[in-house]
């Protein structure tokens, strides 16, 4: 009878008997105690021990046994020989004839005798002489003898034994208690082989039912307990036993049973628990990104949308979240996704998948059906649930997202195609200002293309030594004598047109350069390049001026610049006075104290240091009083415009007044015109550049431009001072 336990496995009740033969009661309990190495063991041992101690007893007996059988022997011959004496009185009379003796060998195994007198003298001599016992007067007479090969036996008879007057020594043939024996031996070590067996098999079918077979069913639920941990096949006893033995069975089986039952428990909180950390934020308890993309994945393979519906897809990101951190703690950032998380489930319907896909990354799949809001409605109820500010521990935040949406099947087929768009969509978001949405084109694809494109060509142009510097002069606008010159970067790209290659102008690489950190190693390249070029061109008899080289941001915050410049210049050998860092506004937004920290190091190397687009970034008075600079560079857009647009000029105007006042050079760029420069003199700049004097000028050919514009310029002063 077979039944479901508590774990819905089904079970044999084997410990309740069921009717089996004589045959197969008495066989159960030891069908398989033979395959057990213990019980061969253990039937060795009885059967060895019974056989030994069997054995020892017979060899105590056989001795015994010998001893009754001569004994036997020497009683028939003795009465044989008294039956065949002659009854006769004298002892001179022969008691024995050839011929009686004869009719005695015939008889009896007597196989010679010799007669003695009363006096131990031999008289007479009968069959096989050769015997060992001999009767002397005076000397004790043994009982008998026993050949060495067993096969004779030598007897004394007195007269007192024989009834006459005479001692015989009588040869006996004992071959037949040898042959009796060992018919004793051979038949009492069957009595024993049969016995020791019997004793051990009821021995063993004893200690099997009450032992041994206990001990084979424990083992057998221990191996199927380890071999399957969480479905042992338990086996129960046939007939319960209620010893110590039983108790440990049943104790046994019933902790197999509870491993079991912990182990199922603990696999199905483990699975719980590793499928909550494969799909789910432990932050915000939404879906990770793996699950998102599987149920979108899912969605899109079983085709469950139906005719006139579409997915959008909506990747959010939290503007400037990373500041939040950086100055509130990681544990105000914490609360406030976590409140993030709990707002936009709120706002948006409930068969929306809300996801957070990464540290300030959210995404949001949802059906767009005609009676159905559609993705700008989602975006707006995003952007509404964002404009209550957000109170975390007596902090007030307003929250800003930016959007990037992608619907499904408008703009790919695939799940990672469709989160791939909503997040090139996010991105051109977050670079046209934040806190806006934008919808997926393929213009922006083709955008990231050339992007991608851009930066493995720059890669390869780094190792190709594509990568050169321009230089373009910078003029005393009083004196018109070449002060300096700025290094600018060039990226001449070869290809398969009728030039062999073309410019890609800084606009393009640069931000790319910054965006991927090969700023940094290309900042060290034209550093180093413009110190040695301005070196070179002072060794070869040039009139020393300065070389400006422009410094990225991310050189400036997440670079060694001043031990860059430090090791560059000693390396060089460029005196300290002639070279000019130029660094934006936008470069102190990012940390202001450390950037002053930094200027001031640079400033005490003795570099000159000057602010690039100028009255285009974050331009602070307070603080300008505070960086240690020599030079401000107005922005070429002022100037361009100064003659035409009053506020330009009033600005270009500000912005020359203010650098004097602060005891600075002013240096305007952008001066392509007469005008352009009559206006600058009008209002006292100090230095200029630009197209009118000449374009940015290779290196190999600066030399040439130099030399040439200095002996021009000697001789339109050696005029005016003729004159």
């Amino acid at each position: 009878m077979s039944r479901f336990n508590h774990h819905g496995e089904q079970k044999i009740e084997t410990d309740q008997p069921q009717p089996q033969s004589w045959l197969s009661r008495a066989y159960a309990p030891t069908h398989h105690i033979w395959k057990s190495s213990i019980s061969w063991r253990i039937t060795m041992a009885v059967f060895l021990t019974l056989l030994l101690v069997e054995t020892m007893v017979l060899i105590f007996t056989v001795p015994s046994y010998e001893k009754e059988q001569l004994a036997g022997l020497q009683e028939i011959s003795r009465s044989a020989l008294a039956f065949s004496l002659a009854d006769i009185k004298g002892q001179d009379s022969d008691p024995l004839t050839e011929k009686g003796f004869a009719k005695l060998k015939n008889n009896s195994q007597i196989e010679g005798v010799v007669i003695y007198t009363v006096g131990n003298e031999p008289k007479w001599r009968y069959g096989d002489q050769e015997l060992f016992l001999s009767l002397a007067s005076g000397k004790e007479i043994p009982a008998n003898y026993r050949w060495h090969n067993n096969e004779h036996y030598e007897v004394a008879y007195l007269s007192a034994d024989l009834g006459h007057p005479y001692n015989i020594v009588a040869k006996i043939n004992a071959k037949a208690v040898e042959s009796r024996v060992v018919g004793y031996i051979r038949q009492n070590l069957w009595i024993l082989l049969f016995m020791s067996g019997f004793v051990t098999s009821v021995l063993m079918l004893v200690l099997s039912m009450w032992l041994l077979e206990p001990m084979i069913l424990l083992r057998n639920n221990l191996l199927s307990a380890a071999r399957n941990p969480e479905k042992p096949n338990i086996q129960n006893l046939k007939k319960e036993l209620h010893d110590e033995i039983g108790m440990a069975i049943r104790i046994a089986n019933d902790l197999i049973r509870q491993n079991a039952s912990s182990l199922k428990r603990l696999r199905v909180q483990a699975e719980d628990k590793i499928h909550k950390l494969a799909y789910f934020d432990s932050l915000t308890g939404l879906p990770n990104r793996v699950y998102f993309l599987e149920q979108l994945e899912e969605l899109i393979k079983n085709k469950a949308l139906a005719a006139g519906e579409s997915l959008a897809v909506l990747s959010v990101d939290i503007d400037h979240f990373k500041d939040i951190n950086d100055t509130m703690g990681h544990e105000i950032g914490d609360k406030l996704l976590e409140a993030i998380g709990k707002r936009l489930v709120k706002s948006l319907p409930d068969n929306a998948v809300i996801a957070r896909a990464s540290a300030d990354e959210f995404m949001v799949m949802s059906l767009l059906k005609p009676d159905h809001p559609g993705s700008a409605v989602l975006a707006e109820n995003i952007f509404g649930a964002m404009a209550e500010p957000v109170s975390i521990l007596q902090e007030s935040f307003q929250v800003r997202v930016s959007i990037g949406v992608s619907n499904y099947p408008t703009d790919g087929l695939e799940a990672r195609q469709i989160l791939k768009n909503a997040d090139i969509a996010l991105n051109r978001a977050k670079e046209e200002g934040r806190d806006t949405v934008r919808y997926y084109s393929q213009a922006f694809d083709d955008a990231v293309h050339h992007r991608f494109q851009i930066l493995r060509d720059l890669r390869n142009a780094m190792n190709q030594k594509e990568l050169h510097l321009h230089y373009h002069p910078q003029f005393d606008l009083k004196t018109g004598a070449i002060v300096g010159a700025e290094a600018l970067l060039r990226w001449w790209h070869p290809d398969n047109s009728k030039e062999g290659g073309k410019f890609i102008p800084p606009i393009e690489f640069i931000p790319v350069a910054e965006q991927a950190g090969l700023i940094v190693p290309i900042g060290e390249y034209v550093l180093r390049t413009a110190c040695e070029t301005n070196k070179a061109w002072q060794k070869k008899g040039l009139p020393p001026f300065r070389m400006a080289v422009n410094i990225s941001g991310v050189q400036f915050h997440r670079g060694d610049i001043v031990g860059l410049v430090d090791t560059v210049l000693k390396e060089t050998g460029l005196d300290p006075h002639w070279l000019e860092l130029e660094v934006t506004e936008s470069v102190f937004m990012e940390n202001m104290q450390a950037a002053i920290d930094i200027l001031h190091r640079l400033h005490q190397l003795g570099v000159e240091l000057a602010i690039d687009d100028f009255g285009t970034g974050y331009s602070s008075l307070s603080y300008l009083r505070q960086f240690p600079i020599d030079r401000l560079k107005v922005d070429q857009s002022f100037i361009r415009n100064a003659l035409i647009n009053v506020d330009d000029k009033m600005i270009t105007r500000t912005i020359i007044t203010l650098g004097h006042s602060l005891d600075l050079k002013v240096i305007a760029e952008g001066v392509e015109t007469v005008e352009h420069e009559t206006f600058l003199k009008e209002l006292n700049c100090d230095e200029v550049q630009g197209f009118k004097y000449t374009r940015p000028i290779p290196a190999d050919k600066f030399w040439d431009f130099a030399v040439e514009y200095n002996r021009v310029l000697a001789k339109n002063n050696s005029k005016l001072a003729s004159i």
